[in-house]
């Protein structure tokens, strides 16, 4: 449909009509891959940026070893190792979301850290972690989309 077409289609419609008409457009116009594409960006953002937080030039700062030993302490794992292995995957982790690369694997990495975070850290912010997770599951179950380095490696590996 042009551009054209649509706008006269529009002017003549009823409301329910219009309102179809425009979420046929964009549906149209926005590809399932772009979405998916922009669910990876922005997930990898919030992890990434945390993951920077935690660090001091290339080393982890002291303030996070401070945070993981009294905050963000958990019973069934050292402070030091869990400040060490949540920077690594902070890191890691958001980089193969853009890519495409292990994005089922990665996604379900960072809801279980997310979980972590929601059950023993920060119980109160649940809106935030909701907003994660919906993501993150949206990735787990739909994949990276097509613009992404795993359909790559999938269509070149059949």
């Amino acid at each position: 449909m042009s551009i054209n077409n649509f706008s006269k289609s529009l002017f003549m419609a009823s409301y329910s009509q219009r309102y179809y008409a425009t979420v046929s457009w964009l549906q149209y116009v926005i590809p399932d891959a772009a979405l998916l594409l922009f669910a990876r960006v922005f997930t990898a953002a919030i992890f990434f940026q945390s993951g920077r937080t935690k660090m001091n030039g290339l080393s982890l700062s002291e303030n996070t070893l401070f945070l993981f030993q009294e905050e963000y302490s958990l019973p069934w794992i050292n402070p030091d190792l869990a400040a060490y292995l949540t920077t690594f995957a902070e890191h890691l982790l958001p980089v193969l979301l853009v890519l495409g690369c292990a994005t089922r694997v990665s996604a379900i990495l960072l809801l279980m850290m997310t979980l972590v975070i929601q059950l023993f850290v920060y119980p109160d912010a649940w809106p935030t972690h909701g907003t994660w997770a919906t993501l993150l599951v949206l990735l787990i179950v739909k994949g990276p989309g097509k613009w992404a380095v795993d359909v790559r490696l999938l269509e070149q590996w059949r």
